[in-house]
């Protein structure tokens, strides 16, 4: 058995990988990264060969490429299944389902106006009403997960699939100094507290790639 290659973009920026990156460091895979640019023409041709597409992360593991981060969640979880990255009750397990797949297609606000940034800080920053709204919808699905299965992870003691999928919205919360209640705040410090999720912070301050349009503007 070969082992697992993930190929990610950015850490400070990118969201995406992190989310793919996370789960598998959550289930224990062994795998190494493969950290690439999309935006290089020749590195888009090589993500051509790994997937049919050039969407990061990509997972090529035992002789098969999975891409898109639900499939990559997915693929995890069936190969995994008793590592939790998905809950064990079936009710649960579809509530779980459901929040990961709005964060996978929604809050189109709060993307493009909050994009993740690890490095950067602003203080005060003025949040445009339609991201606030995005804002307020997923403090309202932090709140009821931990309210419902009774935290401090969003599906009760230990952190999974739906934990990767808001973590780099934990990572915009904190560049954006984006006011939180006191339960959605201390849940961001509870998975800012997790190894993994602070070896990849670590790893995004040491980047040295920059995107300049980001930066200046945010």
């Amino acid at each position: 058995m070969t082992k697992a290659v993930l190929t990610i973009s950015s850490k400070n920026y990118g969201a995406w990988a992190l989310r793919g990156w996370l789960m598998a460091k959550l289930v224990e895979l062994d795998f190494s990264e493969k950290v690439i640019s999309p935006d290089d023409p020749a590195m888009r041709a090589e993500m051509l060969l790994l997937s049919s597409s050039i969407r990061v992360p990509a997972l090529h593991h035992n002789g098969i490429d999975v891409w898109d981060t639900l499939a990559i969640a997915e693929y995890l979880h069936e190969i995994r299944p008793d590592a939790g990255l998905l809950p064990a009750d079936p009710i649960a397990r579809a509530h779980c389902r459901s929040i990961c797949g709005e964060m996978h297609s929604g809050f189109s606000a709060l993307r493009s106006s909050l994009p993740m940034n690890i490095k950067a800080r602003s203080p005060g920053f003025k949040v445009w009403s339609r991201a606030q709204v995005d804002i307020d919808r997923i403090c309202t699905i932090w709140s009821e997960c931990l309210s419902r299965y009774g935290g401090p992870y969003l599906f009760g003691a230990r952190p999974g699939m739906a934990d990767a999928m808001f973590a780099p919205v934990v990572t915009r919360f904190i560049t954006y100094d984006v006011a939180l209640d006191p339960d959605c705040a201390a849940y961001c410090q509870t998975l800012l507290a997790l190894p993994a999720l602070q070896q990849w912070i670590a790893a995004a301050m040491a980047e040295p790639e920059e995107i300049d349009e980001l930066d200046a503007e945010f």
